[in-house]
């Protein structure tokens, strides 16, 4: 089967459409392979019609069975109105069933939406599933605005309670008017900190109530957000959702700002992802608009955090470039940790995440190709971890495919373990959700 270059696309004058000046469509039965995947968890087949879009891709392992879960945010194309949230599952991690639907909108619907889902396995084997539940009016943005959705399953996610809305802390960058839910998001499977509680960020999106926007429309990236936390302290003892207890963090309602380049007068920090270091603290870094990861560090279970700061590769070093897009991080052994980023600053291509005017979304270009590096954890450095060379991990060649005439790949990913295999689980241009395996003598030639 062959598989054309970006170069033979532009040069057979976009054979199947363009995306951008300079930005081929690719075949879609083909382009799932440009990225060398290791497995297929689901391929569209180029069907466009409500399963065209998939992304948000948690893979975790069943807690009653040796089988991975997958769940995912999928519609037809993001931002349309039809999100809901589809499970698969595998036996061996290399072939996958086809996706079953869980919750939000039915085919033909526009309404109803569950986004953005995250699992919560307690340690009696319960499954939950929260997420971003659509309710009767939105502040924001009906995909990002809504309750704390909730559904349980007691037999590996074959059935599920019914939907439960939990109540979520008031911030003072949410709607006055308590009449509109929040406008938020989690990204993230939890970790466990070192109280063995179950802990996950999200990003907080201030209402546009509040009149801190960006004056240039279409410029997406410009929102004034922060990143905050929620702690399950009981959810281990399978409480039914409105016995469910959370922690809001940070105290005071003190999320952790960045300050966007272009506007100074705002904070765009989003998407944190957070790491337990083996001295106890908690390591979280996080998207904006400067051009490098950010981090910051918390020594009490995410009560207070560091001020943010430019990631290094280790202290005093260059800085981790990269641009308005999620950057996860995970824990892969007791020391050791991997990073994944674009490795440009959000400028490539002649595309620039600052750009005045945005003629369409620049984001769909400057997110790739994809570099992952490996942290150490080292206790005597201001920075806690070091990170080796980079290493890059996936490429879509700037080739665009699906609804969304993206070429973006590896945002919104996940990691699992097991039985020895360490795998890295990505979906590739918000179409295909595949996977790749990080081998131990990949990591033992890229680790600091």
């Amino acid at each position: 089967m062959k598989i054309y270059t970006r170069e033979q696309l532009l040069n057979e004058n976009y054979p199947y459409g363009k995306s951008a000046e300079g930005i081929p469509m690719g075949d879609p039965d083909k382009e799932i392979f440009r990225t060398n995947p290791d497995v297929v968890v689901f391929d569209p087949k180029g069907i466009e019609d409500y399963t065209g879009d998939n992304e948000h891709m948690l893979v975790f392992n069943a807690p009653l069975s040796d089988e991975l879960l997958a769940i995912w945010t999928q519609s037809s194309c993001e931002g349309t109105g039809n999100n809901h949230i589809v499970i698969a599952r595998s036996e061996d991690g290399r072939k996958w069933g086809e996706p079953v639907y869980v919750i939000g909108t039915k085919k033909g619907e526009l309404f109803h939406q569950a986004s953005w889902a995250f699992p919560v396995v307690s340690k009696k084997g319960r499954l939950y599933i929260f997420y971003t539940k659509q309710l009767e009016v939105h502040d924001n943005h009906h995909c990002g605005s809504g309750g704390l959705g909730c559904i349980y399953s007691n037999d590996n996610g074959y059935t599920w309670s019914q939907e439960h809305t939990l109540p979520m802390i008031s911030s003072r960058f949410d709607n006055p008017d308590h009449k509109y839910p929040k406008n938020w998001i989690v990204w993230q499977k939890p970790i466990r900190d070192q109280n063995d509680k179950h802990l996950v960020g999200y990003t907080l999106i201030t209402s546009l109530a509040h009149h801190v926007t960006d004056p240039t429309p279409n410029r997406w990236v410009n929102q004034d957000s922060r990143c905050y936390f929620m702690r399950f302290e009981n959810i281990d003892e399978n409480p039914p959702p409105d016995e469910i207890k959370i922690t809001w963090l940070p105290d005071e309602d003190k999320g952790i700002e960045v300050q966007n380049k272009l506007l100074p007068f705002m904070s765009t920090a989003q998407e944190p992802a957070i790491v337990l270091l083996p001295n106890g603290h908690l390591f979280c870094i996080m998207r904006s608009m400067t051009g490098y990861v950010q981090y910051t560090i918390s020594e009490d279970d995410g009560h207070t955090w560091r001020d943010a700061a430019p990631l290094r590769f280790k202290d005093d070093s260059e800085f981790v470039l990269h641009p308005m897009s999620p950057c996860p991080l995970y824990r892969i052994s007791d020391e050791l940790y991997l990073i994944a980023y674009h490795n440009n600053s959000g400028e490539r291509m002649g595309f620039s995440q600052w750009a005045e005017e945005w003629s369409l979304n620049i984001a769909n270009y400057y997110r790739n190709p994809l570099y992952i590096s490996i942290g150490k954890f080292n206790g005597d450095s201001r920075q806690l971890l070091e990170f080796g060379k980079p290493y890059k991990l996936l490429d879509s060649d700037d080739i665009a495919v699906g609804p969304k005439k993206t070429a973006e790949t590896g945002t919104y990913t996940s990691m699992t373990e097991r039985k020895g295999e360490l795998f890295f689980w990505y979906p590739d241009r918000k179409y295909y959700l595949l996977g790749k395996e990080i081998k131990q003598d990949l990591i033992s030639q890229i680790k600091p």
